[in-house]
């Protein structure tokens, strides 16, 4: 699968696939942390590493991978439906004008984890997001410099040797942090580094290894 040209993909896959999932089972060669939740599987097949060049995904991505922190991806992609519709589907100019009357609206969300420091964040994290934008034209544009414009191919056989981190991710985590942005460790950048394809960490018998690398 190549760059995600429809702003609207990843919404509409898992819309559809949310409705479907329980019937999913992983039958082919495929990255061992996405074999057993029909879920995860659906993620790992159709988004996990595809290069993601739409801002409002990529704020998706950055907000929900900083909410994951100290809990399983699986715990956020379950939720990912209700954050959608609690964060106005990451618009970042209205999640930038939340004001305490909807950290409190989302304080109260049993949809999302409620956590008011990540909730604060995001809303923190949307501001940051759209003075990149005014500086770079895009957050696209800014994040894809820290790859040089194309996704780093690794090489892994295992999960075992795949890292946390990466000098990539510790130059872009370092320059988010120095911006602003909150829940932007490296470990939670290489995490969103991988999610949206900016490095390529199926392993190499992994079938879906060469289709992102298309």
């Amino acid at each position: 699968m190549g760059i995600v040209s429809d702003p609207d993909f990843r919404t509409k896959q898992s819309a559809k696939s949310v409705s479907s999932v329980k019937s999913v089972v992983q039958t082919k060669n495929s990255c061992s942390w996405s074999t057993s939740d029909p879920m995860m599987i659906v993620y790992h097949d159709e988004e996990w590493g595809v290069p993601v060049h739409d801002d409002r995904l990529l704020l998706e991505a950055i907000i929900l991978d900083g909410a994951q922190a100290g809990l399983s991806w699986s715990t956020i992609l379950h939720k990912r439906e209700n954050y959608r519709k609690a964060f106005h589907q990451f618009d970042p100019i209205k999640v930038a004008f939340y004001k305490e009357k909807d950290v409190k609206r989302l304080l109260a969300d049993a949809g999302i984890v409620r956590n008011r420091l990540k909730i604060e964040s995001a809303i923190n994290n949307a501001r940051r997001f759209l003075e990149v934008q005014r500086e770079f034209g895009t957050f696209d544009k800014y994040i894809w410099s820290f790859v040089v414009g194309k996704p780093i191919i690794n090489k892994w056989r295992t999960l075992k040797q795949m890292p946390a981190t990466s000098p990539e991710s510790d130059a872009l985590s370092a320059d988010l942090k120095a911006r602003g942005f909150k829940f932007v460790g490296s470990t939670i950048i290489y995490a969103f580094m991988q999610a949206v394809g900016m490095v390529n960490d199926h392993v190499v018998t992994c079938f879906r290894y060469k289709e992102v690398g298309r």
